[in-house]
């Protein structure tokens, strides 16, 4: 199948033609750091994916060279073309039976304490991936035990029984994230249905309450403050604990334009508003995204449910 990315059109239609510049608070240095070179080393051998890289992430360079990284499961190509996103889409191979057991094994060798894995859409298995996301949750545990897990799933979108699957193998944190509010899902996010989302961050806390659950969303893709806000109420009536607000950055022309570039003065007044809608942490920057500082913040909420618990107590 060819790279369905090259066919990627704006919601305008048409391609865009050239990036808006970007303001100041938005740049970031290129990676130079040893441990930088390290990590990707380190992904290289064991013929493993990141997120960092397929989705050209801005923090790439400050988090290897902590050797942070977010691992990338079930290949690099994705049965879905969201505009936003700059993995590729296609026809993704055959799964690797033995990349739970290489994850692992990176997790043990760069030491981490906490790991985040996420993965492609794979609309093509039948349980779109499930059994894979809980053999690699199984093979950290066993190698790394002192490691805290973090997933990042897919909507799971008709597959009965899969979200039940990854929750049974009791990551820390089960994250899904919203991306957009919903009236721009049929342009951002076609293939997704927002309250598909919505109710999958809902059922993991009904299989198991102990589990964090978290989200996140992009601004700057036309939406209005008020639809922010709402999708914020939507995810704590779903009990969410986490909330990250990042800064679209358009990966290339053919993806999805910035309609506006928020100022860090806004992110401030999202974030407590945020705050006070009842979430247990709020990250909330223009350079946040789903797994930066994941470990650090993992930290933050333990902290934050246990001082809520014990206001809480008689």
């Amino acid at each position: 199948m060819a790279n369905l990315r090259n066919l990627n059109r704006s919601p305008m239609g048409e391609a865009s033609q050239e990036f808006q510049r970007k303001p100041d608070w938005i740049r970031v240095k290129a990676p130079v750091a040893k441990a930088y070179h390290e990590t990707r080393d380190l992904m290289r051998k064991l013929s493993l994916n990141t997120v960092c890289e397929e989705a050209a992430c801005p923090n790439i360079g400050e988090c290897w060279a902590k050797k942070h990284a977010t691992v990338m499961i079930m290949g690099d190509t994705c049965t879905r073309a969201c505009a936003f996103c700059n993995i590729k889409t296609g026809m993704p191979k055959h799964l690797d039976r033995d990349e739970p057991k290489k994850v692992a094994e990176a997790i043990s060798g760069l030491g981490l304490t906490h790991v985040v894995v996420t993965s492609v859409d794979r609309d093509d298995l039948n349980d779109g991936g499930a059994h894979h996301f809980a053999a690699t949750i199984k093979a950290i545990r066993e190698a790394s035990p002192q490691t805290t897990i973090e997933v990042l799933t897919p909507d799971f979108l008709r597959k009965d029984g899969a979200i039940e699957i990854v929750a049974a193998a009791k990551p820390d944190v089960y994250n899904h994230n919203l991306e957009t509010v919903p009236r721009l899902y049929p342009t951002i996010r076609p293939g997704a249905r927002y309250f598909q989302s919505l109710r999958l961050l809902e059922q993991v806390k009904q299989c198991n309450p102990s589990i964090f659950t978290k989200s996140g969303i992009m601004v700057g893709l036309g939406e209005e403050r008020v639809e922010l806000y709402q999708v914020m109420d939507d995810l704590r009536m779903a009990d969410v604990d986490f909330l990250t607000v990042g800064q679209y950055l358009q990966p290339t022309p053919r993806h999805a334009p910035v309609v506006r570039f928020m100022p860090p003065s806004e992110f401030d007044e999202v974030a407590q508003m945020a705050r006070a809608k009842g979430f247990l942490l709020v990250a909330a920057s223009p350079l946040t995204r789903s797994s930066y500082h994941a470990g650090d913040d993992f930290e933050k909420l333990r902290a934050s449910r246990e001082a809520r618990l014990s206001a809480a107590a008689p």
